[in-house]
């Protein structure tokens, strides 16, 4: 990988109100890292990142970075993640990590198809994407910017594993290699679409038949409930009729004291 000239800052604005304003002014932050020194945090000139960024194939960028009035004149470092707006895409912060011309080092690098494969072609197939980047493990010289797979040959149901791609000179593929980046799949006929459609509705159905027995049972439970509140009520009312003759005795005690 070429490495490409970028110009930073000092910044000294980490709070919230102050990189607004930083970014207001046309300046993006950014923070460098790396074992060769301690965290630093950085401004970069929001036209020049983004015209490094937007002339890259991808966004693993490695840069030669000179920080303004610092003791060393440049340090390579590798643009590890740019954080964008969600709605403008502008660049809103960058991460960078240094790193050492004789130190290997890891990133995940995109995984491109090239040509059309002719399961698609012929077949009426479809080419599916399942692993879209890989790790590798390179000096930063030697690192690819994306990995380009030639897919012409792909037939229907036939698939490209992780183990069958050759890798750039002085790269490493780590990863499991049985893995596949790419396949084809049989078309659908309309029997099938038709087959699964009718086999998604009669999936739903019976979902349907328990909301419609919970909803009966829950009717029945209420009306058990009430049918219970009866009976509790009726169990009250008999010991009042009950509790009448209870006085006669105290009636007769009465008499006799009379007597």
């Amino acid at each position: 990988m070429k490495s490409v000239p970028l110009n930073a800052f000092p910044r000294t604005a980490t709070r919230h109100g102050g990189v607004k304003k930083l970014r207001a002014s046309g300046r993006v932050p950014a923070v460098v890292y790396g074992r060769q020194a301690q965290p630093q945090n950085l401004e970069l000139n929001r036209v020049e990142i983004e015209n490094v960024i937007h002339h890259s194939v991808s966004e693993n960028v490695l840069v030669d970075l000179a920080v303004a009035n610092d003791a060393r004149a440049k340090r390579l470092a590798l643009v590890q993640d740019v954080q964008h707006h969600p709605l403008t895409a502008a660049v809103l912060h960058v991460d960078l990590h240094e790193v050492a011309e004789n130190e290997k080092v890891t990133i995940m690098v995109p995984v491109e198809p090239t040509g059309e494969a002719v399961g698609v072609k012929t077949g009426g197939g479809t080419l599916e994407h399942v692993m879209f980047k890989i790790k590798v493990r390179a000096l930063p010289k030697d690192l690819p910017e994306q990995i380009n797979v030639d897919v012409t040959n792909l037939d229907i149901g036939k698939s490209i594993h992780l183990s069958e791609i050759m890798p750039p000179p002085n790269v490493e593929f780590l990863g499991d290699k049985k893995v596949v980046v790419f396949s084809v799949a049989a078309p659908i006929s309309e029997a099938e679409e038709l087959a699964a459609a009718e086999a998604a509705a009669a999936a739903a159905a019976p979902g349907e038949v328990e909301m419609i027995k919970e909803k009966k049972e829950e009717g029945e439970a209420e009306g058990a409930k009430e049918g219970k509140g009866e009976a509790k009520g009726g169990d009250k009312a008999a010991p009042a009729k009950a509790a009448a003759p209870a006085k006669a005795p105290a009636a007769e005690k009465k008499e006799e004291k009379k007597k």
